[in-house]
């Protein structure tokens, strides 16, 4: 089981690292969960297009490293390289720290990219290195409090480090902030996106009673949100207030964009997992995308930048 969740949490950074940079998704879904390194001995059609893929996925790299050699700062052979490794990784011939290197050179070409810096973190926090990551998304929010990506992500590092409560004090402390913040640059936090933040990490510990407070001040400050009203919903939904929840789910559809509406249709009628937590993420932002933290190789070394 922990090397199927492995396999797992290592397709989930691939598609996320892929989707952020904007490359087509289609060529790396085929199989990307369905991978089994036990296969047998006689090649069968799919394994042998597997082999060619990495054929070519090599060549590709070769010829990538090869202006790389000449052009250090190439942007287009830092990101086709970066895909390339990528691409190794979801057919089982790769390692994620093959893509490091290029994610952190990309990063120093483009020091206000919050993505590839937020890539980079979540590499670094896969492969063990929570204090990297840790830096990273703290060197982000310094320069931009309100940045949700790596809010979001340092807030997954600590739930990892099972510190609930630093990830508590480290959002209450960006909603505090915000008032000043906003009036001296309109717009620096999303207080009802940092609020959602905060009610999902409630939700994580079960302190329903809490996110549910958290998700009724969001609605207060924006009723026309329906994100709150949705996260709020399904918590009740979770803990068996089938009507109330379902009055809350009517208002999201009303409320919510018509890309969005499906989706909460969907949530409304699906069946309660009694095994499930009530977590509810603000992934249904039409304006923020919230990424689920790849789980980081087992360490105990807590260090100073994790440190609230």
């Amino acid at each position: 089981m922990a090397n199927k969740n492995r396999g797992f949490l290592m397709a989930v950074i691939v598609l996320v690292v892929i989707a952020f940079l904007g490359f087509s998704l289609s060529p790396l879904l085929g199989g990307l969960l369905e991978a089994n390194p036990n296969s047998q001995a006689t090649p069968s059609p799919s394994q042998t297009s597997a082999a060619d893929k990495e054929a070519d996925l090599l060549a590709q790299a070769r010829g990538y490293e090869l202006v790389l050699q000449r052009e250090s700062d190439n942007l287009t052979a830092l990101q086709g390289l970066l895909q390339v490794r990528l691409g190794l990784v979801q057919l089982g011939k790769g390692d994620i720290k093959d893509v490091i290197p290029p994610l952190e050179k990309l990063s120093e070409l483009n020091p206000q990219s919050t993505d590839y810096n937020v890539l980079l973190a979540q590499a670094k926090a896969y492969t063990g290195d929570r204090e990297g990551a840790a830096k990273i998304y703290r060197s982000l929010l310094k320069n931009k409090p309100g940045d949700l990506k790596a809010l979001q992500g340092l807030v997954n590092l600590l739930l990892e480090q099972e510190r609930p409560e630093a990830a508590i004090g480290l959002l209450q402390d960006t909603l505090k902030a915000a008032p000043v913040k906003n009036q001296l640059e309109p717009g620096t936090i999303d207080i009802v996106s940092v609020q959602l933040i905060l009610g999902q990490v409630y939700a994580n510990q079960k302190r329903y009673e809490e996110a549910v407070t958290v998700y009724d001040e969001a609605t207060k400050s924006n009723a026309e949100d329906f994100r709150p009203i949705l996260a709020k919903a399904i918590i009740l939904k979770e803990q068996g207030d089938t009507e109330s929840s379902q009055e809350l789910f009517n208002q999201a559809i009303e409320l919510a964009p018509a890309g969005f509406k499906d989706q909460i249709k969907l949530e409304a009628s699906s069946k309660v997992d009694s095994d499930s937590e009530a977590e509810v993420s603000p992934e249904a932002s039409p304006t923020s995308e919230a990424e689920e933290l790849p789980k980081p190789s087992s360490t105990e070394t807590e260090t100073e930048e994790t440190e609230n």
